[in-house]
């Protein structure tokens, strides 16, 4: 066979090859990680993941860089894997899984827990709450350190992991009091047999002066709380700080009442779809404000609440976070 007409029959074959591929009647066009995440609402990190495992058909690598087809799509039983339609909580959630340090997850840790304890006077600072954090240690201290400030703090982390966990369950008296129970166990007040830790109050008590729930009506007014809030059927963000000025009013527990009330509200914005936000020291005096008034003026705790949120917003641009 001549040399010419055996090239022919060569090229013909490869042309079928590519042929039944459809490389030659289309172009393929690639999208990027971020673009493939956002398209199908998984983190990014996932979607590394998949690539490497090969769960993405038709991807490939340019230095470390993946290239996925356009029309690229993941299993249905690989979609069903995803833990919420929030891309923040799915970030939360995996990151938590994974102990992953720098990431989201980490951040809200240590300022949540930092900021939602100042408010109730720790005096931790915000490196000491983050060596907790990452190091299990305080760092270096001048000062003398209350042992509860450290129980709590350790606590609050165990908290966050657990309004993460059960984000999308619905909020019952039960988890409400779970959140309590972890929050002061092991502290000083949980040796003391009339402070009922994860249980409500049996001795009336105040805030900032004011008069709240007596103990006999607590298990009463939860429970209508409750149930006026999960009649609501889409609830809004200020849904969410209204059950937060009831709670506080209520004032169930005997001690610890700010902070499960603020986990609460994280959870439940989390819950809803609602970006979260952090109560941080500089925002503590309209806050209390807010509550004080909000019966008479919400924009108080509402533009407060709303400011938090601006700047927890910012903070997930920041780790380039759909929100």
């Amino acid at each position: 066979m001549p040399l010419s007409a055996k090239n022919t029959k060569i090229s013909i074959f490869i042309y079928r090859i590519f042929a039944d591929n459809d490389i030659y009647n289309k172009k393929m066009n690639y999208i990027s990680v971020s673009e493939f995440a956002k398209k199908w609402n998984i983190p990014e990190r996932t979607v590394r993941n998949y690539c490497a495992k090969g769960k993405i058909k038709g991807v490939f690598l340019t230095g470390k860089t993946w290239n996925i087809p356009e029309d690229a799509s993941i299993s249905e039983k690989e979609n069903k894997k995803k833990f919420s339609k929030n891309p923040l909580l799915n970030h939360l959630k995996e990151q938590k899984d994974m102990r992953l340090k720098g990431g989201i997850y980490h951040r809200t840790q240590i300022d949540l827990t930092y900021n939602s304890n100042r408010i109730e006077g720790s005096k931790l600072t915000h490196d000491q709450t983050r060596y907790i954090f990452e190091t299990h240690t305080i760092g270096a201290s001048k000062e003398s350190i209350n042992v509860d400030d450290i129980i709590e703090t350790t606590n609050h982390f165990r908290c966050i992991d657990l309004i993460i966990d059960k984000a999308k369950i619905k909020l019952t008296e039960s988890f409400i009091k779970e959140l309590h129970f972890i929050l002061k166990s092991g502290t000083s007040d949980s040796r003391k047999d009339w402070f009922n830790v994860g249980a409500y109050k049996q001795l009336p008590n105040e805030v900032g002066g004011n008069e709240t729930c007596p103990p006999k009506e607590v298990s009463t007014k939860m429970a209508a709380l409750l149930s006026n809030y999960h009649s609501i059927e889409k609830k809004t963000f200020e849904d969410i700080i209204d059950f937060h000025y009831q709670f506080e009013i209520i004032h169930p527990f005997q001690d610890g009442n700010g902070r499960v009330g603020r986990l609460i509200m994280f959870k439940e914005c989390l819950a809803n779809t609602i970006v979260p936000f952090i109560i941080d020291e500089d925002l503590k005096v309209f806050y209390y404000r807010g509550l004080h008034e909000w019966k008479h003026i919400k924009e108080y705790l509402l533009d407060t609440c709303l400011t938090a949120q601006d700047n927890y917003r910012a903070i997930l641009q920041y780790f380039e976070i759909e929100h």
